[in-house]
């Protein structure tokens, strides 16, 4: 029997979410959420749409819900699922602290519901390639990795809502810092943050390009920058760098298209594997696109919930990488770096 899904929220991650499980053969959506009307594809026009959270949990009884929603609503609507008897995947950050987000996991471990976490890079082959790559060159590492979006229109309105809550550095943030964990799996200890306020059209308190920098347990060392807006440059927007005693493994396809092309941050074309013996490419041509690794994150939490699969140990390095992020957002409001406690 399929699982009944909810998807909860519709904008661009949503509706891809929603046409993933339209596409899947072991789920049946029962329902959409988004609070305002939304122009929708036509494989999604016949589902019922409710504006209330609520009330879709209520009416429709579903047995999966996923949330696309808003950050600051993560935490509150995959505590309600759960508590509904529904499994949860929700996207990227968890939570918009780290307080919420250890709420969540708890929930899911006292009701053994099953949560997952939208961290895309996890599910695509090529990344899955450059972590294994990196792993092989042996620590400790240095990460240089960015991703700045030079948005207008309707993108830099959608960056604008985003940052009412979250700023860049912890909702893109979190992708890349797990990226950073899976290769080091050494524990942070502290992390330093620098931020600019660069558009008179956010709030007072907020900033849209930030920096971070993390100090792990082994000695490792990452840097990771985001930054949203008209004002963004497009040189050099797309850095992604792990630096070891052995060498170094590189994203080189210079071809990455618009700083906002979904498909283009995730894309990785070629690989620059270099060795102080010598240098190999390494080519990884027909990647999938920014639909198929959505389907495959769906197809990740179904695979989950039919065959109960553990997932702690997903949902404890969600919890990490997110408390890195908030600790660099931390340093950058204080001015001071943030002490993560005793690496042993």
């Amino acid at each position: 029997m399929s699982l009944k899904v909810l998807i909860a929220g519709l904008g661009n991650m949503g509706r891809s979410h929603a046409l993933a499980y339209h596409a899947h053969p072991d789920a049946h959506i029962v329902g959409l959420v988004n609070r305002s009307a939304v122009d929708l594809p036509e494989a999604l026009r016949d589902y019922p749409l409710f504006p209330d959270f609520s009330e879709a949990l209520e009416s429709t009884c579903p047995d999966l819900v996923c949330i696309a929603t808003y950050s600051d609503s993560h935490a509150a609507y995959a505590i309600a699922a759960m508590e509904a008897g529904a499994h949860v995947m929700v996207e990227k950050p968890l939570a918009t602290s780290v307080e919420d987000a250890r709420r969540v996991v708890e929930t899911a471990k006292r009701l053994n519901r099953k949560l997952a976490v939208g961290y895309i890079l996890r599910h695509h082959p090529s990344w899955q390639r450059l972590i294994a790559e990196a792993r092989n060159l042996g620590g400790p590492y240095v990460f240089r990795l960015n991703l700045n979006q030079q948005s207008d229109g309707a993108t830099w309105g959608t960056h604008k809502a985003l940052m009412e809550t979250t700023s860049p550095i912890v909702d893109c943030g979190v992708h890349y810092v797990d990226i950073m964990c899976q290769i080091t799996d050494a524990k942070p200890v502290r992390v330093h943050g620098i931020g600019l306020r660069l558009s008179d059209e956010i709030a007072e308190d907020m900033y849209n390009y930030g920096q971070l920098q993390v100090v792990f347990a082994d000695g490792s060392v990452g840097w990771y920058e985001a930054g949203w807006g008209p004002m963004m440059s497009e040189t050099a927007f797309f850095v992604k760098d792990i630096v070891s005693p052995n060498g170094a493994v590189s994203i080189v396809d210079a071809d990455k298209g618009a700083s906002d092309d979904v498909d283009g941050h995730t894309r990785v074309g070629s690989l620059l594997i270099h060795r102080l013996d010598g240098d190999t490419v390494v080519d990884l041509p027909d990647e999938p696109d920014h639909q198929a690794l959505c389907f495959a994150e769906q197809d990740f939490i179904i695979n989950a919930i039919r065959n109960d699969t553990d997932l702690s140990r997903h949902a404890a390095d969600a919890v990490q990488s997110l408390r890195i992020c908030m600790a660099a957002d931390e340093s950058i409001r204080t001015g001071q770096p943030v002490h993560l406690g005793d690496p042993a």
